[in-house]
């Protein structure tokens, strides 16, 4: 996630040889607002993602602050509501999402022997709208009547009928988040299918790009659900429509079955990049190839397929005909197959491998054990009748924080830290970066473990308040929560260090790292490739 500073004055011979550029790239502020080259923008979406993680991470702090204790403490009910779903928003839509595709603007055209994205320009655009549409969801929580307080699934009536006028603003912000979802996405598809280098076939990308290129079409798919949806919302709420309304001849658990549609494969928009950084990770330094690339491939392509038949496994309490729970209870368990063989594939890698312990491979470990951990308690929840106590309780919370923190996150995490030396030609303090991972996955564990037994025993999310049953457990969990976000503030300290200096990089500098970036010098030059090369 770095600003790279030396590339503006880096030797003339890669300025000019790519002709979808001008022949000068400018430097200062214009550089970074006018930039059509992947890297800038891929920096960009980084820098962007770890701003949004920590506003979505304070908002966090608000909601256990008040958690702390039993009774109402520090902010009104309404206010707690307002924080739990602009968190969610955040988070979502602001931290991870611009995070993976930061990772894929930097990464993919140095993956393929590519000079740049195919569509630069749109690339700039798709960036550039981001800012004005986080804007517009945090100005709404300064207007009359509040910001969003009806969760980030925003149900219906809740969005509708008994929702604040803020509602517009939110719609509009997320119209504006799914157009830069899919023009981003758009991008990363043709540049995969048309710019990679000479004698790089389907079977020979690196997964990361084969995770990135499925990801593109869930989100084309998806995101005008999304659209759809908070449209008929603001219909709903102010020109006076009744999608769902049931006394106007609407269904308001239309709102759920449409809402899901989306929000499933959006789940998994959220973890298959992850899955091509950790099958990065993972063999460099296990000094390995993958164990089982083409079965990760068809993997992913099977666990995408499959989260377009399990979205109604959200609304196992809403009354469903047996056939349909059956239906998406036995399809929710067969993403487990796919998963499990990922899963599988990375620990056979690591097996009798040469392994050694930098962060970047700790946070992959760490990954792989946390995000089996949500996968066993997804599993949980997929069995029907069992759904019916677990849902809308604390053990949610935890499964899925389980699956996006410990999982989405990390996995970004140890991205950052796998090509840092990449993107800013100087070396991380391993010291440091050793430091953040432990205080990182003890406070994880001490934040979101807990959760389990809190939703087992009946505790419901989203409330500000609580029986004074749970208040040992959350005073645990809530230390866990501001230990996790200190712990973040390590990492923001080793990036910046890492761009201001410290130990030159090699081009190469981890063993068993393989790829077509690692025979670029480090830092990256501004343009990867002007010519292709070849792939044996």
């Amino acid at each position: 996630m770095n600003a790279i500073t030396r590339e503006a004055d880096m030797d003339a011979t890669h300025i000019g040889e790519h002709s979808t550029h001008h022949e000068e790239h400018p430097t200062g502020i214009k550089r970074w607002l006018f930039t059509t080259n992947h890297k800038d923008i891929g920096t960009l979406y980084l820098w962007f993602s770890f701003i949004m993680f920590l506003t979505g991470g304070a908002m966090a702090m608000v909601i256990r602050a008040e958690l702390f204790q039993p009774g109402l403490q520090l902010v009104e009910p309404n206010f707690f509501n307002q924080m739990t779903t602009v968190h969610g928003l955040i988070m979502v839509f602001g931290a991870v999402m611009p995070a993976f595709t930061g990772l894929a603007n930097w990464l993919i055209p140095m993956m393929i022997g590519a000079p740049d994205m195919a569509l630069p320009r749109m690339n700039n655009w798709s960036f550039w709208i981001l800012p004005f549409a986080f804007a517009i969801l945090l100005s709404s929580l300064f207007m009359e009547g509040g910001g969003p307080n009806f969760g980030w699934t925003f149900y219906a009536p809740l969005s509708t009928a008994y929702s604040p006028d803020s509602t517009a603003l939110f719609v509009f912000s997320v119209h504006i988040m799914g157009i830069s979802s899919i023009m981003g996405a758009i991008n990363v598809i043709v540049t995969i299918v048309n710019m990679r280098a000479p004698g790089m076939s389907w079977m020979k990308l690196p997964l990361f790009v084969w995770t990135w290129l499925i990801t593109a079409f869930l989100l084309i798919a998806v995101m005008p659900v999304l659209a759809g949806t908070v449209t008929m919302v603001l219909t709903d709420k102010f020109f006076g429509t009744s999608f769902f309304d049931a006394a106007g001849g609407g269904d308001p658990v239309m709102f759920q079955h449409i809402f899901w549609f989306f929000g499933h494969p959006e789940v998994y928009i959220m973890i298959l990049p992850s899955f091509g950084i950790i099958s990065a990770i993972v063999p460099a330094f296990s000094r390995k190839k993958l164990f089982g690339y083409s079965s990760m491939v068809y993997a992913t392509a099977s666990i995408a397929i499959l989260s377009f038949l399990v979205w109604a496994h959200h609304m196992f309490t809403t009354g469903m005909p047996v056939f349909a729970e059956l239906f998406f209870m036995y399809c929710t368990m067969l993403i487990a197959v796919p998963t499990g063989v990922k899963v599988f594939n990375w620990v056979a890698t690591l097996w009798r491998g040469s392994l050694t312990f930098e962060t970047p491979m700790l946070f992959a470990l760490a990954f792989i054990i946390l995000f089996t951990i949500g996968g066993f308690s997804g599993l949980m929840l997929a069995i029907t009748p069992v759904d019916f106590q677990y849902h809308d309780t604390y053990f949610v919370v935890a499964h899925f924080h389980y699956v996006l923190v410990s999982g989405a996150i990390f996995s970004i995490i140890a991205a950052a830290y796998y090509w840092l030396p990449k993107w800013t030609g100087h070396m991380y303090s391993e010291k440091l970066g050793k430091l953040h991972f432990w205080c990182s996955v003890i406070s994880v564990n001490v934040l979101f473990f807990p959760m389990h037994f809190l939703g087992l025993a009946g505790m419901p999310r989203r409330i500000p308040d609580y029986s004074i049953q749970f208040a040992d457990v959350n005073q645990i969990v809530s230390i866990g929560g501001f230990a996790f976000g200190l712990s973040q503030l390590i990492f923001l300290v080793v990036v910046i260090k890492c761009i201001r200096g410290g130990e030159p990089a090699p081009s190469k500098p981890w063993d068993g790292a393989e790829g077509l970036e690692w025979t670029l010098p480090s830092p990256a030059p501004y343009h990867s490739f002007s010519t292709p090369p070849e792939v044996k």
